[in-house]
């Protein structure tokens, strides 16, 4: 999606930009791969990861346009907007590598997504809006295009990962006084809404001390789960406690974490993998070995599933210390990645900017 209401790019002579279509997702899967093998060595982005945001449920919530040459019909670049909650936008950036002009091609992109970003802003009635761009900490190229246009770097995250071994049948399970389950379905598969209900608030008030913290309502929350291409219901699991002030007819057990993780494609040796997308901890629950035990799940199911690695994001400051915890458990850091922002304003709309707060995620 594009939109009608922002203007075109100024990109350098000969290249022109549009939104694009189903008819460009094997293009837009080439550029991508290839930016991503300049930066990180290896690595490839399907075509089904890509139509998702070109066609599918990701493109509903971005703003997204493809640059090509006047008269060539591969893609250059790629710049997609997503409008993921209120005070929070998030900008993706693919530049061809080595691409004459990648330069200048970047500068018209940034400024054409902070237009966008704005456009957000201003039809959800705020004064303004963060823009987030997610960057492998090796892309020297494109940090240097974000700091001219006015980011800054704020955030570091390690890119971890745990193989799957037949040992993991071994693993120990919960202590007394914690059960995980998986979260319930109809008859049709389809989750149970108090389940799904409980997991984002699980979520939400587990990150609410952490870095970039943000509230995103439960329907945002859904949608953008839904977006990721290895999205499954059946991967979601609440861990509960008991308490000894629970609520009547709670029969003394109440949610204290929840976890939600996605299949990650087959890799080099054509196996999949699980991706733990969040996992929360109520405050009032920690210490009682509720993340284990959720963490410990996703392994066991990835390893019933025939999976050889878990993969995660984990924040290189977090207060609680979760490196040091996934550390322990057997996890390795691939590589790393930074969170860079940029605030900008909507003028003329009596509403105030969302405070800059930190952003989990």
């Amino acid at each position: 999606m594009s939109s009608p209401y922002l203007p075109s790019p100024a990109l350098p002579p000969g290249l022109t930009a549009r939104a694009p279509g189903p008819e460009d997702v094997r293009g837009l899967a080439a550029l991508a791969t290839a930016a991503k093998q300049a930066v990180a060595g290896s690595g490839s982005v399907g075509e089904d990861e890509v139509a998702m945001e070109v066609a599918g449920p990701g493109s509903w919530t971005r703003r997204q346009l493809v640059v090509l040459a006047e008269h060539g019909p591969a893609p250059l670049a790629w710049v997609r907007v997503h409008d993921r909650a209120g005070g929070r936008t998030n900008v993706d950036l693919t530049v061809a590598p080595d691409l004459p002009g990648g330069d200048a091609v970047a500068e018209a992109l940034l400024a054409w997504a902070a237009e966008a970003g704005v456009e957000v802003a201003g039809l959800r009635g705020l004064g303004g809006t963060q823009l987030h761009v997610s960057v492998h900490a090796d892309d020297a190229d494109l940090q240097r295009r974000l700091a001219a246009a006015g980011f800054e770097q704020t955030r570091t995250w390690l890119q971890m990962s745990r193989p799957v071994t037949s040992a993991d049948a071994d693993l120990p399970g919960p202590r007394e006084g914690v059960v995980v389950r998986r979260v319930a379905t109809h008859e049709d598969g389809m989750p149970v809404a108090k389940d799904l209900q409980t997991v984002h608030r699980m979520l939400e008030e587990s990150f609410a001390d952490h870095f970039n913290s943000y509230r995103e309502s439960f329907p945002e929350f859904l949608t953008r789960q839904r977006e990721v291409t290895g999205h499954r219901w059946d991967h979601w699991w609440i861990a509960e406690i008991t308490v000894d002030d629970a609520p009547a007819g709670s029969d003394g057990w109440v949610p204290g974490g929840a976890v939600v993780s996605s299949v990650l494609p087959p890799d080099a040796d054509g196996l999949a993998g699980s991706y733990i997308d969040y996992i929360g901890v109520h405050r009032l629950s920690r210490g009682r070995g509720v993340a284990k035990a959720l963490l410990r799940t996703v392994i066991r199911d990835a390893l019933d599933r025939g999976r050889n690695r878990v993969a995660l994001e984990v924040d290189a400051d977090s207060p609680t210390g979760a490196d040091g915890l996934y550390t322990s458990m057997g996890w390795v850091t691939r590589y790393e990645t930074q969170s860079w922002h940029k605030p900008v304003e909507v003028y003329g709309v009596d509403a105030p900017v969302p405070e800059a707060r930190p952003i989990e995620g």
